[in-house]
């Protein structure tokens, strides 16, 4: 099974042409901790996830246990927004068993392994099913045992849930929260929904609006799982990172003349 591995982020930016995406991103994620980004939309959320995965190239630095990020390895593993990740051609056994042949594992063992990951994101029955034969939910189970075969220190996961209808997004959130639990894995996890990083995360790190996004708060959850987001604490912990995020919104569209109120209370 997997274990977590520590993520160190210090004063990360990005600037593409005339454009500073981002600047002074610093954050310190323990291992086996399960931290949630969010933020405005364009802010750099998914910059910054792909710059851990070592997709993007940044100014300053990430590293991995101490190890410093020079591109993608196979301590990260990604989850994608889109379950249209998975090959078509392929069944839910070989998609999962695809990076590991890709490694030269010898076939007895992959087939293990993707059996074993198989049945912890519960699609035992449908292992030998095709993309096309399953639903949304269970080809994002599939994306995701296909991610954790390969045993990653650290899971990066770009609003995984983000196309699913509001049923089954709830099921994957228990299904992700119980996975997370049994691997020991780092977890990091952009969303828009400030109830699904409340339900999940250990912290919930808001960003600001762009350009030059930068870190603006960041909420430690220490409440026991399952939460209930009728909980007061949950409630008030939804208020105000509702509200660090209307700030900014507020803030965008005042700057583009578009309201000269705030808007979000």
């Amino acid at each position: 099974m997997a274990h977590g591995s520590s993520v160190s982020i210090k004063r990360v930016g990005l600037t593409i042409g005339n454009n500073e995406i981002m600047a002074g991103i610093d954050l310190d994620i323990r291992a086996g901790e399960f931290v949630c980004l969010l933020g405005p939309s364009g802010c750099g959320k998914s910059t910054l996830l792909n710059a851990i995965a070592g997709f993007q190239d940044v100014a300053g630095e990430i590293s991995i246990d101490g190890k410093r990020v020079k591109g993608p390895g196979l301590d990260r593993g990604v989850v994608f927004q889109s379950s249209e990740a998975l090959f078509p051609w392929l069944s839910v056994r070989e998609n999962v068993e695809y990076g590991l042949k890709l490694r030269g594992v010898p076939a007895a063992e992959r087939r293990s392994a993707a059996e074993r990951y198989v049945s912890l994101v519960g699609l035992k029955h449908a292992i030998d099913k095709f993309p096309a034969e399953l639903s949304g939910g269970m080809r994002q189970r599939a994306q995701i045992a296909r991610v954790l075969v390969n045993e990653p220190s650290v899971v990066l996961m770009d609003e995984p849930f983000g196309a699913l209808d509001a049923q089954t997004r709830e099921v994957l959130q228990s299904e992700l929260d119980r996975i997370w639990k049994s691997t020991g894995c780092t977890i990091v996890f952009v969303t828009h929904d400030i109830w699904e990083a409340i339900l999940l995360a250990d912290r919930v790190v808001t960003m600001t609006a762009g350009p030059r996004a930068h870190i603006k708060t960041i909420e430690t959850i220490d409440l026991p799982h399952p939460r209930d987001p009728a909980d007061p604490a949950c409630m008030a912990l939804y208020a105000r990172i509702r509200d660090d995020i209307g700030a900014e919104v507020n803030r965008v569209l005042r700057a583009q003349g578009l309201i000269e109120e705030e808007l979000v209370k």
